[in-house]
């Protein structure tokens, strides 16, 4: 005799969403995932933001079909009553099938292998041009290419994040610790924790780190009434030091984009040197190191101090490109406060993402971001296909009438400095607010 189903109801399964009591439900059955949140690929932080509902949804983005033989160890046997799939839901699901079949997940192209190559010239030529020629102005061009060469391993690093770049593993971490920490002096590590978390938590203002900027930027007045941050586990004050660096955000953006990176290495390093489980932390370190060797001697071979902070202000500068590029497919959309839902996981990410126009010849430049909708919902899908798959999202989007917006690159930018204008504006008037008149609406606009 079959035995009978056990269930438990949706605010039951709410109880279990703490630290040390996690459960979630893939496909309506319901799994204890509190040990395995300890060996979690992807760390525990996305098991704890999406624990106590249905995360049917983001399984399906983040692992391949296989992945599901493994959940049966952590079956309590348990099922949710009432579980009922969106007809969006449904969709989603259908697509990521579709291209299971289609093979697209596993068909990798040959882009890290040429974006390596790439690196590798862009390297020698910066070297040389410091070591074997005494021009300021071939100086100046070689810490420029330098900063080209960090954007492009960027790329590698971010793709390496989300799928295995190379033919086996053991390959691909090499080539993750080489792009990121030794050329780079990025931990992967670092990036992937606080990549996932963004994932999950797309532009939720209090667990999406990528939007937690505090005290230099605000996208949303929301931050006035100082947040507390789930990821970085502390208050995010929003005092009278604040205030004022909001206050002139849309002055101040590009220039510190321009020196983003310093905040990248600090996290790093941060990290690493904490007490927080770090998957392979020698190998990061080690990585780190050696970029902390390479970069500072190579700019001491410089002829002069002026010339060395010309080569640094050049390297970091082009690569602020890139960080300009993480903030344009987020800054300007809609953002919200709470805790990601597994509900709605195919409208948070097409209405918290915007999507970046540009020629397919373009697409080298942009490394993906340019079909930001589309990572989102696929993260697992090499960026080589996102160009081929965006008609499919824009026609469920439109069946289902969701948002699929995006703009220019200059349109981009003009959207996100109008969203910091608008902020920086309301953080001035937090005293004496102006009234909005269609005068102000006008000026302020940000699309």
């Amino acid at each position: 005799m079959a035995e009978s189903r056990r269930y438990i109801s949706q605010a039951e399964l709410e109880n279990h969403k703490k630290p040390g009591d996690l459960w979630i439900s893939i496909h309506g059955k319901i799994y204890d995932v509190t040990e395995w949140s300890h060996d979690h690929p992807g760390g525990a932080l996305p098991l704890l933001n999406l624990a106590g509902q249905d995360a049917t949804d983001a399984f399906v983005a983040y692992h391949p079909g296989l992945a599901s033989q493994y959940l049966d160890k952590f079956f309590t046997r348990y099922y949710l009553k009432d579980y009922s799939v969106s007809e969006v839901s449904k969709d989603y699901r259908k697509l990521v099938a579709e291209f299971s079949k289609m093979d697209l997940f596993e068909k990798k192209g040959h882009g890290t292998c040429i974006s390596l190559c790439f690196i590798a010239l862009l390297f020698c030529i910066s070297v040389y041009g410091v070591l074997c020629c005494n021009s300021a102005w071939v100086h100046l061009c070689s810490g420029g290419l330098m900063g080209f060469l960090w954007i492009q391993s960027g790329w590698i690093g971010h793709d390496s994040g989300h799928y295995q770049v190379m033919s086996s593993r053991k390959f691909s971490r090499f080539t993750q610790v080489l792009a990121g920490n030794c050329l780079a002096g990025i931990s992967i590590g670092w990036w992937k924790w606080n990549h996932n978390a963004h994932h999950i938590a797309c532009n939720s203002l209090d667990f999406d780190p990528d939007l937690q900027h505090m005290p230099l930027f605000a996208v949303s007045s929301k931050f006035f009434h100082s947040l507390a941050s789930y990821f970085y586990e502390r208050k995010m004050n929003f005092d009278s030091v604040a205030r004022f660096l909001v206050s002139y955000q849309h002055w101040t953006f590009y220039p510190v984009m321009c020196f983003a990176r310093i905040n990248l290495f600090a996290q790093s390093f941060q990290l690493l040197l904490s007490k927080r489980k770090v998957p392979s932390r020698g190998q990061e370190i080690l990585g780190l190191l050696v970029f902390w060797t390479w970069y500072p001697l190579l700019v001491s071979c410089l002829p002069n101090w002026s010339e060395r902070v010309m080569f640094v202000v050049a390297s970091f500068s082009v690569t602020g490109i890139q960080h300009i590029q993480f903030c344009l497919n987020h800054f300007s959309s809609s953002v919200y406060v709470g805790p990601p839902s597994g509900n709605d996981w195919f409208e948070k990410q097409t209405d918290g993402t915007l999507n970046i126009l540009c020629s397919s010849w373009m697409d080298w430049f942009h490394g993906g971001l340019q079909f930001q909708i589309e990572h989102h919902l696929f993260p697992r899908l090499p960026r080589c296909h996102l160009r081929k798959i965006s008609p499919f999202v824009k026609e469920l989007c439109k069946k289902h009438n969701l948002q699929y917006n995006s703009a220019s690159f200059w349109r981009a930018n003009a959207m996100t400095i109008g969203t910091l204008r608008s902020a920086a504006l309301q953080a001035k008037n937090l005293t004496n607010p102006v009234t909005k008149n269609l005068v102000w609406e006008a000026v302020n606009a940000h699309g």
